[in-house]
């Protein structure tokens, strides 16, 4: 049955549900699963910063490897050959669920962390995970994604980024106090948990940590948000790519929307509600001139909104900032109304067992 979650900012709880095996976890070792397509300049980095963690229990790195086009695969391997803490399995549909769960069929610890082949975690974030997890009694933990430029255009989506402006209330790009939360950046789970609700959904390409965080709230698991986790996360290089991203996101978290009925809110309705009257006060003002004041001041508030976000930055990055934050607005309210994805197969995922 589904349950109430504690708001923001309360104590710590211990699980409401016991998982369906019963089983208690000891937390005494380390999966880290990683899901990698096209990662070559990235990969490195991001394995390393997991194995240079200030960890003292047993940690083993599993890397699911997509199809690849560039020299991902060969990273992979050298970095396999150099250190025996990381394995590889394989991906060959190179889809990011079927990825996540290749690696947690082949976990072999009592805590499971996601981390992305692009992101670099902070050196103390597995451990304060473990504590977290032991601390709250929660099912899954998280932190900030620390989004960080180094072209101008990077950075000014890593400023949009980390505003409301840009995204919102969402604390995993904002930052805020600890507390119980709809959804994590990435994740570090207890295995149990991820057992219980049948790991992911394979059949959502996007969305589908929320809407795995989703079933397991529903379960009456705990999901903690804490802001001394932070992932590096580098941001989408231009404008096609970032509005890709985004139109991907409004399409996906539709899907979730249809799936759980109720898991909607007021902030995910923004985008879509703010292109639909652009538009009409765009072909209206055809008609009715005083209906071209909604885009304009739409065009008004990001350009303004965007130069004070950014008012520490410098003036080519400033000058981006609004183009940023209208692609990502435009981009996943587009792709919110206009998805038209169904999904096909089974109502709940295949559970994922050892």
């Amino acid at each position: 049955m589904p349950t109430t979650d504690p708001e923001p900012g309360d104590p710590p709880q211990p699980n409401h549900q016991e998982p369906v095996n019963g089983t208690h976890d000891r937390l005494d070792g380390m999966s880290v699963i990683m899901p990698i397509l096209d990662e070559e300049p990235y990969l490195q980095e991001s394995v390393d910063a997991v194995l240079a963690q200030r960890w003292d229990g047993p940690i083993e790195v599993i890397l699911a490897l997509g199809p690849s086009t560039d020299r991902t695969d060969e990273v992979a391997a050298r970095i396999a050959a150099q250190d025996d803490r990381v394995r590889l399995v394989s991906n060959p549909s190179g889809r990011t669920p079927d990825a996540l769960n290749a690696a947690i069929a082949h976990a072999r610890y009592d805590i499971v962390a996601r981390v992305d082949g692009h992101g670099v975690l902070s050196s103390d974030y597995l451990v304060t995970a473990a504590r977290t997890l032991q601390d709250t009694g929660a099912a899954n933990v998280g932190g900030i994604m620390d989004a960080v430029g180094r072209t101008p255009f990077e950075k000014a989506v890593a400023v949009a980024m980390k505003s409301k402006l840009g995204v919102g209330g969402a604390k995993f790009k904002l930052g805020g106090e600890a507390g119980a939360a709809e959804t994590v950046y990435l994740g570090v789970f207890r295995r149990h948990w991820l057992t219980a609700v049948g790991g992911y959904d394979s059949r959502f390409s996007r969305a589908q940590d929320w809407e795995m965080n989703y079933r397991i709230r529903q379960r009456g698991g705990l999901v903690w948000f804490t802001p001394a986790m932070r992932v590096a996360y580098r941001p989408r290089p231009n404008v096609r790519r970032l509005a890709r991203q985004y139109y991907e996101y409004g399409q996906w978290r539709r899907v979730v929307a249809r799936t759980h009925e109720g898991s909607i809110n007021a902030r995910y309705l923004a985008p879509p509600v703010a292109l639909a009257a652009i538009a009409v006060g765009t072909v209206g003002g055809f008609v009715w001139r005083p209906l071209w004041a909604i885009p304009g001041g739409y065009a008004a508030a990001i350009g303004a909104g965007g130069l004070a976000i950014s008012s520490d930055e410098s003036a080519e990055v400033r000058v981006r900032v609004p183009v940023v934050l209208a692609t990502m607005h435009m981009a996943w309210g587009y792709g919110f109304l206009s998805s038209r994805i169904r999904l096909t197969g089974d109502s709940e995922p295949a559970v994922v067992e050892d």
